[in-house]
């Protein structure tokens, strides 16, 4: 498949520069902030309004019970683990991902609030936060959380069992997630992930959650990435075959922390 002409730098950042031009505001003109602005320079002078009237100094109120046990973050500078001969991914082929992410992306920001705001269905109850295990439950299914073998679908029941194979990441209930959440969630299934193999479910989540993670990273998501893309090389090392169905995924994630998140020393080369 041929993609369109593709820098490595992301088309998102292309599409939103770090300076927008916009007259100084009068903070005497009569601007409502309760009211949705009438055109784009509105909006900026709304915007720059907002910020003349924010303190110069905020000092943040912080209860030291909620804070996280784990508070240091270590960046490990290790790369990937060289793919096998012929099974790393043609640079063509990363820049389409990385494009077809990209596009992805901007979907997902631009459609979030819509899309938080349907209904969910009664089955699906979202764990808080902090609850790690019922994250992982809720992401990869009991029958995947719990080493359960495979079912045979002779004999299952019609109809999908969420709580059982998982529920897929649907935009209904990842639009819902904070970016506290998705590095939460996203660092318990990439820690399930280092101790064992890769499932499908596991991919759906991985990708859907790092297509919420907002840029710039901050460190604890920088070093969960990298550690994403070290495990999955580590993985993909050990493959039989090309032929293996867990190895597309496997470079996708590769290529996405690499490509699109910036850690170009994790990049897979051409053979």
């Amino acid at each position: 498949m041929t993609g369109p002409s593709f820098s490595m730098k992301s088309d998102v950042e292309e599409l939103m520069p770090r300076l927008l031009p916009v007259e100084t505001c009068d903070t005497g003109e009569d601007f409502n902030l309760n009211e949705p602005p009438r055109n784009p320079q509105e909006y900026l002078r709304q915007v720059q309004l907002e910020a003349s009237l924010c303190p110069d100094v905020v000092v943040a109120k912080i209860d030291p019970k909620k804070l996280r046990k784990k508070q240091s973050v270590n960046v490990s500078l290790t790369g990937c683990e060289a793919a096998p001969q012929g099974f790393s991914p043609s640079l063509k082929w990363q820049r389409q991902q990385v494009s077809n992410f990209s596009e992805i992306r901007q979907s997902i920001s631009k459609h979030r609030q819509h899309w938080s705001g349907h209904a969910l269905d009664d089955n699906v109850l979202m764990p808080k936060q902090d609850a790690e295990e019922q994250w992982k439950k809720f992401c990869l299914g009991e029958n995947v959380y719990l080493n359960s073998p495979p079912i045979d679908p002779g004999t299952e029941d019609q109809g999908l069992d969420y709580v059982k194979v998982g529920f897929p990441p649907f935009l209904s209930i990842v639009s819902r997630l904070n970016q506290a959440t998705i590095s939460a969630v996203l660092e318990y299934l990439i820690n399930w992930f280092e101790e064992r193999e890769f499932v499908p479910q596991l991919g759906r989540w991985l990708y859907a959650l790092l297509a919420c993670l907002e840029k710039p990273l901050l460190p604890e998501a920088h070093s969960l990435i990298r550690q994403l893309a070290r495990r999955s090389s580590e993985v993909r090392a050990n493959l039989e075959s090309q032929e293996d169905e867990r190895l597309s995924p496997l470079n996708l994630m590769i290529c996405l922390v690499a490509r699109y998140f910036d850690q170009n020393d994790l990049a897979d080369k051409e053979d």
